[in-house]
């Protein structure tokens, strides 16, 4: 599985983005798919995580109420959209998928096997 993260960039504080990763060479319908990020300095976390069709999402305290998880099968693509975006917000954003995952584990950063390549979003106060 290959996949192409985009639609970060910058926006001063309260602004939104949405990012997007593309699937390729399989589908990904069934599997679990993850935004992480990482920030200077810190390790890279999970902010959010779909379980294979979606109807099961994850969203780490930080980012509840304000990003969003969704995928569209048809277009073997997830996105996260992200509002009233904060400075502590600022990263490099990931997508991930995670082809082993089962309800309990696919919140857990292990199993997810497949990277994009990050999308910087950088937030300003």
């Amino acid at each position: 599985v290959q996949l192409q993260a985009s639609g970060g960039g910058w926006v001063q504080a309260g602004g939104s983005l949405r990012l997007s990763c593309a699937a390729s060479g399989a589908s990904i319908r069934n599997y679990a798919t993850g935004w992480f990020r990482q920030a200077p300095g810190k390790e890279r976390e999970l902010v959010a995580s779909s379980f294979r069709s979606g109807g099961t999402v994850y969203y780490r305290d930080s980012v509840k109420g304000r990003f969003t998880i969704s995928r569209d099968n048809a277009k073997n693509t997830v996105y996260l959209q992200m509002t009233s975006l904060e400075p502590e917000d600022t990263a490099i954003y990931y997508c991930a998928v995670n082809p082993r995952a089962i309800l309990s584990t696919f919140t857990s950063t292990s199993g997810y096997i497949y990277w994009g390549q990050g999308t910087q979003v950088t937030v300003s106060s």
